[in-house]
């Protein structure tokens, strides 16, 4: 079945390739029919694909299962925030954070930086250094954060270690945050 789809599809191009070129449009069909018996004698020396080892065609490197993989740990669905909750832990830890950034404003002698708290969205404005947007992502119970040295994280809280923490790197949203602020602000901050 798969050598004659093949087939028609060859005779179909054939077809085409004869009206848009410059031979002459109108060809017997004895011309026609010993090119597609050509290209079917071809066909049918080509192995099945059940005949194929199989083959990866992953340009990624295997899988690595025995626990140093880079990849997000796994969910324990059992430990899920309930909404109530979420919202509690999420917006304490967004106006915390929101009051030790406007303190840092005070410290720190940049042009254009700026903090904003607005529609549950806390946004620091570095000025060239770029901008961090931080937001609650409920249905996820999860803290967004988009950073301009670290791009985009997806933070989880970890009832063991009482803070939010990206799953993939294992990263602390406030080490996270104090490390890269001190890296562009030059200055340190402590958001404990």
């Amino acid at each position: 079945m798969a050598a004659t789809l093949l087939l028609l599809r060859r005779f179909s191009r054939l077809l085409k390739l004869r009206s848009s070129s410059s031979i002459p449009k109108y060809r017997s069909s004895s011309a026609l029919l010993l090119e597609s018996s050509i290209s079917l004698e071809y066909t049918t020396r080509l192995p099945s694909p059940s005949a194929v080892s199989s083959r990866s065609f992953c340009t990624r490197p295997s899988l690595n299962l025995d626990g140093d993989s880079q990849g997000p740990a796994a969910i324990d669905y059992r430990s899920l925030l309930q909404e109530d909750e979420f919202h509690k832990l999420a917006n304490s830890t967004i106006h915390h954070l929101l009051e030790k950034f406007e303190e840092y404003g005070d410290i720190v002698q940049i042009d254009g930086f700026d903090v904003d708290y607005g529609n549950e969205v806390l946004t620091i404005k570095l000025g060239v250094s770029g901008t961090y947007v931080l937001n609650k992502q409920t249905p996820n119970r999860q803290i967004w954060l988009s950073s301009p040295l670290s791009g985009p994280s997806r933070f989880d809280w970890d009832c063991n270690a009482q803070a939010w923490v990206y799953r993939r790197t294992k990263a602390n949203l406030v080490w996270l945050l104090e490390t890269e602020l001190e890296q562009l602000c030059g200055e340190p901050i402590d958001l404990s």
